[in-house]
C-alpha cells in the first residue's frame, strides 16, 4: 500500500551522516522495496561533503546491508531505488545557502506530471536546526503548508530555554501542522499496540486505574556503551537522551484517557492530558524523586568493557550521567497515588525495553502458595525489545491434589503470531510522514511539558555534580541508589520477562 499517489520530493539534508546511512535510508530502501512509496518520488540528497551520487549511492548502500530489516539490496533493486537519487553539495550551516537548493529542487523533480508534496528532513546535529530551519524559511522553500513538512529529529534544545528558542524559530516559519518531531519510541509495534490492547479489549479498561493497579514500571536498558557518541553524550546523559522523550511518551500512553477518535490531535490532546497532570518535582526534594549513575569497568557478555569516562570523547572526570532513574506520578481521579517508576541507562545486564504493569493483590488469599508467603504479583508486561509481544503473569492452581497456586504466564509475540517481520519504528514514521498524519509524533506543547517537569532534576544535577562516579559496574542494572528509590516504597524492579528461545 503506498503511503501517498501524490508526487513527492524527499529532501534529506546531512545525507552523508551516521543517522541517514544507519536509519532513513535503510527505512526508505524498505518502503521502496515493499511498494510504499508513490511512483513520482526523488530524494534529493544534501550535506557539505564533496560526493558525487555514486559515492553517495554506495555508502547508503552499506549502509542498508549492514543495518537493513530484511535482506541485503540486490544490484537490481539497489539500482531501482537510486534512480531516484541525486546528490547537491550545500553547506547546511548557513542560512544564506539555501536558496542554491530551489533549482536543484526543480532539476529533481523535473519529470513529475503535477506539482509535488516536499519533505524536509534534518538528518543533522542538533546545531544545525535553527539556520536550516531560517534558510528554508527564506528560500521560500516550506511557505506551502499543505505541500512542505520538516521533520526534526531529537533532542529539540538541551533544557526548556533552548526547546522554547529553537521551536519559536522553527514556528516562524512553519505551521505546527508543517512540523513532524520525531521519537522513534513512538513507531515501535508494541507501542502502538499499547492503545489497542486499552482500547479495543474491554477486559483491560475496567480495570487500568488506582483501585487496580499498585504501580508501572518502565524500563529502557542498554548493554552498549555510548560507542562513538562520546562527544554527543558528555552534552546529554541519560536524563535528556532518553526520559525527556522516550520513556515520558510510554508513560503518557499508558496513563491517558481514551481519545474520541485516533485523529493526530484528538490523541495528542489526550497525551498532553496526562503532562497537565504530572506532580511537579519540588526543586528541595529531587533526590527523593530521582537519581543518577555512571558506569565504570565491568563485564558485559563475558568482555570486560571500559569505564565511561575512558570513552573516546568523553572528558576523564565527566559528571555526566549514563543512568537515570525517576519516581512520577499523575495527579487525577485515574492514577491519584499511583507511582510511575522509570529507568533507563547504558551498560545494563541486558538489552530490554519494557512495561510492566502490577496489578494490587486480591483483598484476602484464600488458597496456599507454593512459592513463599507472597503471591507472585499479577503484572502485564509489554515487551518493545526484543521479541516484541506481551506477557500476563497470573496465579494458577498447581496440578495435584492440594489446591495451591504458583505463577503462569500467558504469551504473546508478534513474530510468532504473525509470522512477518515487525516493521522497523523508522518505516512506520516515514511512512506517516509521507502520508502527512501526525498522530505518531511530538507536538511542541507536550515536549515543553517534559522539558518543564523536568528542569528542576536538570537544574539539581548541575548545582550539585556527583561525587560517587562510576557508581555502578558495568553488567550491572545501576547504581544501589536506583534500588533504594522503589525499595523505600516497599517495591522492587522486577526481572524483565525474556522470551526464552523456541517458544
Amino acid at each position: 500500500m503506498m503511503a501517498t499517489e501524490r508526487p513527492t520530493l524527499f529532501v534529506l539534508l546531512g545525507a552523508a551522516g551516521d543517522l541517514a546511512r544507519r536509519l532513513v535510508v535503510p527505512a526508505l530502501f524498505e518502503l521502496h522495496r515493499a511498494g510504499n512509496l508513490p511512483q513520482q518520488f526523488a530524494i534529493l540528497a544534501v550535506d557539505r561533503t564533496e560526493l558525487s551520487t555514486t559515492a553517495l549511492s554506495d555508502r547508503l548502500r552499506s549502509g542498508c546491508k549492514k543495518f537493513g530489516r530484511t535482506a541485503p539490496p540486490t544490484d537490481d533493486t539497489w539500482q531501482a531505488f537510486t534512480r531516484r537519487l541525486r546528490y547537491h553539495r550545500s553547506d547546511l550551516a548557513d542560512p544564506g545557502a539555501y536558496a542554491g537548493l530551489v533549482p536543484a529542487i526543480d532539476a529533481a523533480t523535473t519529470d513529475f506530471t503535477s506539482t509535488p508534496q516536499r519533505v524536509f528532513y534534518l538528518a543533522t546535529p542538533a546545531a544545525v536546526f535553527e539556520p536550516a530551519a531560517a534558510g528554508l524559511a527564506a528560500a521560500g522553500l516550506v511557505k506551502d503548508c499543505e505541500l512542505s513538512r520538516l521533520v526534526v529529529e531529537k533532542p529539540i534544545g538541551s533544557d526548556l530555554n533552548s526547546f522554547r528558542q529553537i521551536d519559536a524559530l522553527l514556528r516562524e516559519g512553519l505551521n505546527e501542522s508543517q512540523l513532524y518531531r520525531i521519537d522513534h519510541y513512538l513507531g515501535k509495534e508494541t507501542v502502538q499496540n499499547i492503545l489497542a490492547l486499552r482500547f479495543a479489549n474491554p477486559i483491560f479498561e475496567p480495570i487500568w486505574d488506582r483501585r487496580y493497579i499498585d504501580h508501572v514500571t518502565i524500563t529502557v536498558a542498554e548493554t552498549l556503551g555510548v560507542e562513538h557518541r562520546g562527544g554527543y553524550y558528555e552534552g546529554a546523559g541519560a536524563l535528556r537522551d532518553m526520559v525527556q522523550n522516550h520513556l515520558m511518551q510510554l508513560l503518557c500512553l499508558i496513563a491517558m484517557e481514551p481519545p474520541a477518535s485516533f485523529a493526530a490531535d484528538r490523541l495528542r490532546d489526550r497525551k498532553m492530558d496526562v503532562m497537565r497532570a504530572m506532580r511537579a518535582i519540588p526543586e528541595h526534594a529531587v533526590s527523593e524523586f530521582a537519581t543518577r549513575g555512571q558506569y565504570g569497568p565491568g563485564w558485559v557478555g563475558g568482555t570486560l568493557v571500559r569505564g565511561y569516562s575512558e570513552e573516546p570523547g568523553v572528558d576523564p572526570t565527566s559528571g555526566t550521567e549514563t543512568f537515570a532513574a525517576l519516581k512520577l506520578f499523575v495527579d487525577n481521579w485515574r492514577w491519584q497515588g499511583v507511582p510511575f517508576y522509570l529507568r533507563t541507562g547504558k551498560r545494563l545486564a541486558q538489552s530490554v525495553s519494557e512495561v510492566s504493569i502490577r496489578f494490587r493483590p486480591v483483598p484476602h488469599q484464600a488458597y496456599p502458595y507454593s512459592g513463599g508467603e507472597d503471591h507472585h504479583p499479577v503484572r502485564l508486561v509489554l515487551r518493545l525489545k526484543p521479541d516484541e509481544g506481551m506477557d500476563l503473569k497470573l496465579n494458577v492452581k498447581v496440578p495435584g491434589a492440594h489446591f495451591t497456586l504458583a505463577p503462569a504466564d500467558l504469551r504473546f509475540s508478534y513474530q510468532r503470531a504473525f509470522r512477518t517481520p515487525v516493521p522497523a519504528a523508522y518505516e512506520t514514521l516515514l511512512f506517516e510522514i509521507l502520508a502527512g498524519d501526525q498522530t505518531l509524533f511530538m507536538r511542541a506543547d507536550q515536549i515543553d511539558a517534559a522539558w518543564s517537569l523536568l528542569q528542576p532534576v536538570l537544574d539539581a544535577w548541575q548545582a550539585y555534580p556527583a561525587v560517587d562516579f562510576p557508581n555502578y559496574p558495568a553488567g550491572s542494572w545501576g547504581p544501589e541508589s536506583a534500588e533504594g528509590l522503589i525499595s523505600r516504597d516497599g517495591r522492587s524492579w522486577l526481572a524483565p520477562t525474556l522470551q526464552e528461545p523456541g517458544r
